[in-house]
């Protein structure tokens, strides 16, 4: 398998991507960021994107995140970018403008992922929910290591407003909120979404994970279990790259089955060979 792939994570205030080790599930080289062009038209955006990576002269697949729902590589929401993005085929646009193949799914569905194959929900089995924190409250939620996509639990309702109006990290910044106080207002988000799904873990990522040592013991009067992320802000990123490098075997197997035996017979010894296996479902793979 193709060692490292490409991953690149839109965020509100950020476009940051580097390429991937998938075997280790970490990043390969530090990562590029850049700040997210204000308005975050898809174009713009687009030429971030594309800063980035040929900051690193790649030439290989892509895999982008997206804060917002993604289905078949349009974008069908965008709560935190400019609204030209709703409907647009977000992969096609950036597939032409970096000439190369490129895969799109949501940003917390990234980092689900990766946590789920690489961090602190490898092996977890049960209800685990993913909730990132930043500009924004992304979501990821799997029930025994399936992912249910774009459930943008950030959007729920709380106390009259969106969670995410109430209790991410952007909030804490502009309203100058202490971590007692912000803590609290999370804690009342994750009892929210604990009576809703009855998760057995929550995973709290996003680069407010770092300092999770500052809140998470001031969070209670919530049953499931909660642990900062263990691939931190770097999780999107790492699903990013999880996430073309799948789309990239699913592609051979089809141009494979198409094209005849010999040509499937090529695919299948290609993404079937021992340590070939889609990134994190055989686990870390040795060097040797």
């Amino acid at each position: 398998m193709q060692r490292h792939i490409f991953g690149v994570d839109i965020g509100g205030s950020g476009i940051k991507g580097a390429p991937v080790d998938l075997y280790q599930g970490e990043l390969a080289e530090e990562r590029r960021k850049v700040s997210t062009p204000q308005p975050a038209t898809p174009e713009a955006v687009a030429d971030g994107v594309k800063e980035v990576v040929d900051h690193f002269a790649w030439s290989g697949p892509v895999g982008v995140t997206f804060p917002g729902v993604v289905t078949g590589g349009t974008t069908r929401t965008a709560a935190n970018v400019d609204p030209a993005w709703i409907g647009r085929d977000a992969q096609g646009l950036l597939a032409d403008r970096l000439g190369l193949p490129v895969t799109v799914l949501n940003d917390a569905d990234a980092a689900g992922t990766a946590e789920m194959s690489f961090g602190a929900g490898r092996g977890r089995a049960g209800t685990v929910i993913l909730l990132t924190f930043g500009t924004g409250i992304g979501s990821a939620l799997f029930t025994d290591g399936r992912l249910v996509p774009n459930t943008e639990l950030g959007h729920l309702e709380l106390d009259g407003h969106e969670a995410e109006k109430r209790a991410s990290t952007k909030v804490k910044e502009d309203e100058d909120l202490g971590w007692h106080h912000w803590a609290r207002r999370v804690a009342k988000y994750l009892t929210h979404v604990e009576m809703l799904f009855s998760p057995e873990l929550f995973i709290i990522g996003g680069g407010v994970s770092r300092k999770a040592d500052k809140f998470l013991p001031l969070i209670e009067g919530v049953r499931a279990g909660i642990v900062p992320a263990e691939l931190q802000n770097d999780a999107g990123i790492v699903g990013a790259a999880m996430a073309a490098f799948e789309q990239q075997g699913s592609q051979a197997a089809r141009v494979g089955l198409a094209g005849g035996e010999a040509e499937a017979d090529e695919a299948a010894e290609k993404y079937a060979a021992p340590g070939n296996e889609p990134p994190g479902r055989a686990g870390r793979q040795d060097d040797s």
